[in-house]
Parts: structure tokens; C-alpha cells; sequence
């Protein structure tokens, strides 16, 4: 369990590690439990904490009890969690991405943060987005960080890994308006009518978007920027975004 907190060994064994009633409840409501789960005795009271052991064990899952110090040990974290599950990598292939399943989707191009990930997966479940395509090197979407930040919508959302010209090349198989934010360009976010579904693109935190991606995107957008940042943080463009377009499609 130790290792699957270093990205090598997360992807020879297809595991990952969550933490924490909350996340790991919010897994099992997605229709996830775990393959091992570690518990220390004195976390184990609250009823949710019950129920997702009972769940685990009747699922054929490893339960095993252990102590408040090992669980610190295996987790990397001075004051751990009192639950850490082990579960098996949830990446879709992008061909089996169901486009009609939401109108609102996020494309993530070489993003570094695991934080960020995390947040962007938070908002594209408050949206009610389809998931998150990831193109090129990004952040491990199953790092400790990006499942804690995810805050459980790592398990209601679709994730998928590609290079940039796989993914342009299965978009243009079916509908979808790829909309790229931007500082080069004069479109304000709120002009468009945004089309269902729409793939909202947001490039890497230090350089955004490579001109040559911007080139094949249907519309450019950028959000005003009154003071003297230059942009944004690249998860809150990407709530901005997410919500225009939801806030489009509740008025209609």
C-alpha cells in the first residue's frame, strides 16, 4: 500500500490510494469500493465507516484493522486519515467516452497541479460535466493530492489520458464545440452561445494553451481582467467557464 504513493508503482499495479470517510463514502455511492481497506479501531464508530467495511468485506474486498501510527507510515501524513482504500485505476480509454452523456466537458492540456486536477474534477461534477479528458504529460490524476483535492468526484467522473492529435481526431468524429480560453484573442466569454456538448480547453498553468492548439479550436474565449493580474488560476477559469455554459443552458 506504502508504494502506491509513487506513480511508478501506481501504474505497474493499476492502484490507487483514497483517504478518509468522506471520499471513500463518496466512492461507494458512485458505485466504487475498495479492493483493500485499512481502518484504524477508533474511526471505525460513525455508521457510514461501518457500512462501507460491511460493504467492502461482503464485495470480497480485504478489511484490515491496524494502528493510528502504521496508517501513518503507509499514508506519508503526520495526522491520517482513520480510512484509506485501495482501488483499481479508473481511467476510460478515450474511444469509450460517451460524448452525449453531458453537455459540458473539460480538456486539460499538459497540467502540472495535482491540486488544480482535483478542483477541475470538483467543478465539472457540480456542473454535471461528462469528465475530464487529459491531453498530452499532465499531473497523475490518482496521485494522493489530486484524489484528496477531487474530494470524491474522482469516482462520478469520466477520466481519460491522450496526446493532443488523438484527441482532436476523435472529436471531429462526432459533435462537440471545442472552445480554448485565451488571453489572444478579443471574444469575451459571455458573448458566444455556447454548443452542446462543449469541450471547454484550459492549457498548462505557467505557458496556456500552445498557439498550434489554439489553431484548432471552434471559438477562442478569455475572461476580463480588470487589475494587474494577467490571468487567471487555471482550475477558477476552468469553474468560470463551466458555469457560463451551465448558466447558458438553465436560462434557455
Amino acid at each position: 500500500m506504502r508504494s502506491l504513493r509513487d506513480k511508478k508503482h501506481r501504474r505497474r499495479e493499476g492502484l490507487f490510494l483514497a483517504e478518509g470517510l468522506r471520499i471513500l463514502t463518496e466512492a461507494r455511492e458512485a458505485g466504487a469500493l475498495p479492493e483493500m481497506l485499512f481502518f484504524a479501531h477508533d474511526g471505525v464508530g460513525h455508521p457510514l465507516a461501518q457500512g462501507l467495511i460491511a460493504a467492502t468485506e461482503h464485495a470480497g474486498g480485504d478489511v484490515i484493522e491496524t494502528t493510528p501510527d502504521i496508517l501513518s507510515k503507509l499514508s506519508g501524513k503526520d495526522n491520517p486519515q482513520t480510512l484509506v482504500g485501495v482501488y483499481r485505476d479508473r481511467l476510460t480509454p478515450l474511444e469509450r467516452l460517451n460524448r452525449s452523456a453531458s453537455g459540458i466537458w473539460i480538456v486539460a492540456q499538459a497540467l502540472r497541479d495535482p491540486g488544480n486536477l482535483g478542483t477541475i474534477l470538483r467543478t465539472s461534477d457540480a456542473v454535471g460535466g461528462g469528465g475530464l479528458i487529459l491531453v498530452d504529460d499532465c499531473v497523475d490524476p490518482f496521485s494522493v493530492e489530486a484524489v484528496r483535492a477531487s474530494m470524491g468526484a474522482l469516482f462520478t467522473q469520466a477520466i481519460a489520458a491522450t496526446r493532443w492529435e488523438t484527441f482532436v481526431a476523435w472529436l471531429r468524429q462526432g459533435p462537440g464545440q471545442l472552445v480554448g480560453t485565451s488571453l489572444r484573442t478579443d471574444t469575451d466569454y459571455q458573448a458566444p452561445r455556447y454548443e452542446a456538448p462543449t469541450f471547454i480547453l484550459v492549457g498548462n498553468e505557467a505557458q496556456g494553451l500552445p498557439q498550434a492548439y489554439e489553431g484548432e479550436c471552434d471559438l477562442l474565449v478569455k475572461m476580463p481582467m480588470l487589475g494587474k493580474a494577467d490571468s487567471l488560476n487555471a482550475a477558477v477559469a476552468t469553474a468560470v467557464m463551466a458555469y457560463e455554459v451551465l448558466n447558458q443552458r438553465r436560462v434557455r
